[in-house]
């Protein structure tokens, strides 16, 4: 993948499409399942940063999920409410509080302050994308919706995109190495980067 691919997806990433958003909120379950394939790496890995064990971060992450679907309804991305990234690290974090400020109840009765000051520490904003852990999680967005666009095709419609579009061979070539015509490569990769919009954008 060259640079401008990758600042591609990397801007895709960024965003979440409203096509798959809707139907999330329509109780669609292969959006849903799309959503928390995508998403739910990201959670826990915000929940590990946050300094929680793995099996507390995989409950944060059934909380975060179970309160997306009681709210998805009322969420509306605009320039000021944010994105939908930002939505989801709001709710993480009002998660991360809430068992925070459990365990830091039962810590000052023993007489501890730590998990009260893990509380404090917690940024009201997404966590810096310009990380090198937040980059790596971010990254891993597109490489999940590609893994599920993948489930979805046959074979030769992603080998069709992956070698015109990531590996940059030309449509004719790759049309005679995959015994299709070169307007079969053509609509394979307009299909697999419409999904993925749908997906990302």
């Amino acid at each position: 993948m060259n640079a401008s691919n990758a600042s591609s997806s990397q801007s895709h990433a960024n965003a979440t499409s409203n096509s798959l958003l809707d139907l999330v909120r329509s109780r669609d379950e292969t959006a849903w399942r799309c959503m928390t394939e995508l998403y739910g790496p990201m959670i826990y890995h915000w929940c590990r940063s946050a300094g929680l064990a793995p099996e507390d971060s995989a409950d944060v992450l059934q909380d975060v999920f179970r309160s997306v679907m009681l709210h998805i309804a009322t969420f509306e991305r605009t320039d000021t409410s944010g994105s939908f990234r930002g939505w989801l690290w709001s709710i993480t974090r009002n998660k991360i509080r809430d068992l925070f400020k459990v365990r830091s109840g039962k810590a000052k009765a023993a007489g501890g302050t730590d998990a009260h000051m893990r509380l404090l520490e917690l940024p009201a904003e997404e966590p810096n994308e310009d990380s090198a852990s937040t980059i790596a999680a971010t990254s891993g967005l597109t490489h999940r919706a590609f893994e599920i666009i993948r489930g979805e095709v046959k074979e030769k419609t992603w080998l069709a995109f992956w070698r015109s579009t990531i590996d940059e061979v030309a449509p004719a070539a790759v049309a005679e190495e995959l015994g299709i015509s070169v307007e079969s490569v053509w609509q394979a990769k307009s299909r697999v980067l419409r999904r993925a919009r749908q997906l990302l954008e």
